[in-house]
């Protein structure tokens, strides 16, 4: 680290951590219009416009010290527990949908998307964290709003909430179409128990979000929920497994038909089908609403040691998701349904196959209760931004952290017993929500700060430019496509 100040100073040991946070004498980027200007190579320099008692070379190294949001101590989560957390967010309801999308798809082009779409969102991750560290944001409102003014952060932030409460809707459909069961499928209590008071899911469902949804998510900070993300993704590993594993076994023993490598074109549904699923699949990948969050809790956090963490999660979100759409696929071909968590109702044609059912079933149960809160966690830091931009921090006031929670928690079980599917959740909020908050956000940060900091690299530049462009496309033609479909069924 380098530093040019008047007088006498001493260096800083490189295992010391430097706080970066508005004082009194320097404005906030976010709240000031004054600007705060950055240098070549990633340093950050204090020029503050019309003031002559602040050095115009001061220098410091981002990327070799971490940002301190709050200036609170940095004893947050590992490596592992940031990994953890941000697969958590990445792996919840989107991977029942996964099956389907290659039913549409074909497995070829299914599998390339998979892994293309993992790819660029881990892109735009690492593209975020960086600007955010420059701007001094904590939260991705807040970089929002740098790079682009307070309407974009507004609509960024109503873009989150949006995104967030409709998976957390889905979390709820999952769960009681589950264990009390559908129209078409039985439920877990159902094959367990016979006919009951179970039966009704949406008592089920508020059973559920009393005890063990609410005491999750009245936890004022994500890094208490690493323990339950690493559950989470170990009850997600298991699912994947074990769907493999059935997969396999048929596979060998001669039951699977050959399954489909390429889209179906045969006719006006299959394409329509194939315009929504694309959307669909971005919204598998969306994270980056968690992505400072997580920053911020991360021990001796810096821009190249949230970039191990993103890469990590990527890498295995990408193995998960690829085994579980090729396996959930294989598994029920042309009869997949949307939510493929419900096609495990009936005889998989191997041993133990009812064991087999229950174990993924109960157990992707568990899971998504675990995730639930992560997820939540985001949606609620997002809403009191919005509407107490004014107040203390969140975590200095624990009525109003538990209140949020209370009116967040009913709104989205309202909503879970008046959406009829997850794939028409998906459609909607794929192509809206998730492109903006995965890739348009992003990319447009990027392109507008590029002249500060170290800028970006003519490949990040090409890159930017990319995902902005095929974003707004996928968008465009996902929501023609989800007008049509809505249309089509309602004639």
């Amino acid at each position: 680290m380098s530093h040019k100040m008047d007088g006498n100073h001493s260096s800083i040991p490189r295992s010391s951590y430097v706080e970066l946070q508005p004082q009194n004498d320097y404005p906030n980027p976010r709240t000031s219009s004054e600007k705060v200007s950055f240098g070549e190579d990633g340093y950050l320099g204090s020029k503050v416009t019309g003031r002559d008692d602040v050095d115009d070379d001061f220098e410091i190294d981002i990327d070799n010290y971490p940002l301190i949001v709050g200036g609170v101590s940095n004893n947050g989560s590992g490596i592992a527990g940031a990994v953890f957390n941000l697969t958590t967010t990445i792996i919840g309801a989107g991977i029942m949908a996964l099956p389907a999308t290659m039913k549409v798809l074909g497995v070829v082009l299914g599998i390339v998307l998979i892994i293309l779409i993992g790819i660029l969102s881990e892109i735009s991750a690492e593209l975020l964290v960086r600007f955010s560290v420059l701007s001094k944001a904590s939260s991705y409102g807040e970089v929002v709003e740098y790079a682009m003014g307070r309407p974009a952060k507004i609509l960024s932030e109503i873009c989150i909430i949006v995104n967030n409460a409709g998976v957390l809707v889905v979390y709820l459909i999952i769960m009681g179409d589950v264990m009390s069961g559908s129209v078409h499928h039985m439920g877990v209590f159902d094959q367990l128990m016979g006919n009951g008071m179970w039966d009704h899911r949406k008592l089920v469902v508020l059973i559920a979000m009393v005890v063990f949804l609410a005491p999750l998510c009245s936890l004022d900070k994500i890094d208490s929920l690493s323990l339950t993300s690493a559950a989470s993704v170990g009850l997600a590993v298991v699912f994947v497994v074990v769907t493999f594993v059935a997969a396999f076994i048929k596979l060998v023993e001669g039951k699977i038909a050959t399954p489909r490598m390429g889209p179906d074109l045969s006719s006006n549904g299959a394409i329509l089908d194939l315009l929504v699923v694309i959307p669909i699949m971005s919204n598998a990948y969306v994270c980056h609403f968690n992505v400072q969050p997580i920053y911020n809790e991360l021990e001796g956090r810096s821009v190249q040691k949230m970039s191990r963490v993103g890469r990590i999660t990527t890498v295995l979100c990408i193995l998960v998701y690829s085994s579980t759409a090729i396996a959930g696929y294989l598994l029920f071909g042309k009869d997949t349904e949307s939510d493929v968590l419900t096609n495990f109702d009936r005889d998989l044609g191997i041993r133990f196959s009812s064991a087999i059912n229950y174990i993924v079933r109960v157990g992707y149960i568990l899971h998504l209760i675990l995730v639930f809160p992560v997820i939540h966690f985001s949606l609620r830091q997002t809403v009191d931004a919005l509407v107490f931009e004014k107040a203390p921090p969140l975590s200095e006031s624990r009525k109003r952290s538990l209140g949020l929670t209370a009116v967040l928690l009913i709104i989205i079980y309202i909503g879970s017993t008046m959406i009829p599917n997850i794939w028409t959740a998906f459609k909607l909020t794929g192509a809206t929500t998730a492109v903006s908050l995965g890739f348009i956000f992003p990319s447009l940060i990027a392109l507008r700060l590029s002249h500060q900091g170290s800028g970006l690299s003519h490949l990040e530049w090409f890159l930017s430019w990319l995902m902005l462009v095929l974003a707004v496309i996928v968008s465009i033609v996902g929501v023609i496509g989800n007008v049509y479909s809505i249309k089509s069924k309602s004639d």
